[in-house]
């Protein structure tokens, strides 16, 4: 099947198709807000787990649109408690309509229709504040990225994300020193829910982040907890970062982290950052951020089966 690439924002095209009977926050406006948008999927989510309205892939095409548009409305400033009531309310639209009447039957039908190519795609690009994710759901004996977000610090390069083959997946960080240097392990640094409930934005949470450093996106240390890497290799030529010029790095280390990391940084708030420290003889480190962003929408973007 022919691939095909698109960027992920919040699209107004897909505005409405909830149909009139179901839209109580706010009118449908020309350029729809991602709170809207938010309210609108998590409706259609809601109602499909009580309905039954949806394909297999068509709820998972739905449930990633819907972690997008969560995140979105979080990184333009809409606040966590503004969220949660819109999913609450949401909730209660989807609890009090009738399966089985013509609007649903109308809203159905037009999520069938925005979702129908949305659920063929491939690749995906996911838009952030400083970096994306790139998603691809093809397969193949080769090892190959799934979803992967590059970076640079200082002179070196890192491609962080879910690699594997023939749909197996595990949390790697390939990444190549400009010096040549060999890190002997690598950690994986993030927030700890039990000792910090809420996302360290260096804003308290409020506002917009676009513009906020990545290194003000993670809580300090005694806030922090910490995945190892279980294994380290030197990295497979297709996992390679690239260089300032777009060339593939030509060399490089592969370390993987274990699959708890995955759930637990699919978890963390869209708008944080974790980092990635490389342990080096001596008590060296040299660290890398990696923005969270869609994560969660893309491991579920991934999810949806490619077809019908």
């Amino acid at each position: 099947m022919t691939s095909s690439r698109r960027s992920a924002k919040p699209a107004s095209r897909w505005m409405g198709f909830v149909g009139a009977a179901f839209v109580v926050v706010a009118p449908v406006a020309a350029h729809a807000q991602p709170a809207d948008l938010y309210y609108e999927r998590a409706v259609m989510s809601a109602a499909d787990q009580r309905c039954g309205l949806f394909a297999p892939d068509v709820a998972a095409a739905l449930a990633a649109a819907t972690a997008q548009a969560r995140g979105a409305a979080l990184r333009a400033g809409t606040s966590e408690d503004s969220l949660r009531q819109t999913e609450r309310a949401a909730q209660a639209k989807a609890a009090a309509a009738d399966c089985r009447s013509g609007d649903m039957a109308t809203a159905a039908a037009r999520v069938r229709n925005a979702f129908n190519g949305y659920a063929k795609m491939t690749r995906l690009t996911y838009a952030g504040d400083v970096a994306g994710w790139s998603a691809d759901k093809n397969l193949g004996r080769s090892v190959r990225w799934s979803l992967a977000q590059e970076t640079a610090f200082g002179a070196d390069r890192m491609v962080f994300g879910l690699a594997g083959r023939e749909g197996a997946q595990g949390l790697v960080a390939s990444v190549s020193f400009a010096d040549g240097a060999q890190p002997y392990a690598a950690r994986l640094v993030l927030r700890d829910p039990a000792r910090a409930p809420q996302p360290y934005l260096a804003r308290y949470g409020v506002g917009a982040t676009a513009g906020l450093a990545l290194a003000q996106r993670l809580p300090p240390a005694l806030a922090q907890k910490a995945f190892a890497a279980t294994a380290r290799a030197p990295s497979d030529p297709e996992l390679l970062p690239h260089l300032a010029d777009g060339r593939a790095a030509p060399t490089g280390w592969a370390f993987r982290f274990p699959d708890a990391a995955v759930q637990e940084l699919a978890r963390l708030d869209p708008r944080e950052a974790v980092a990635v420290d490389f342990l080096f003889s001596g008590g060296a480190t040299r660290r890398a951020y990696v923005e969270v962003g869609d994560f969660a929408a893309g491991r579920a973007f991934l999810a949806v089966a490619i077809g019908r």
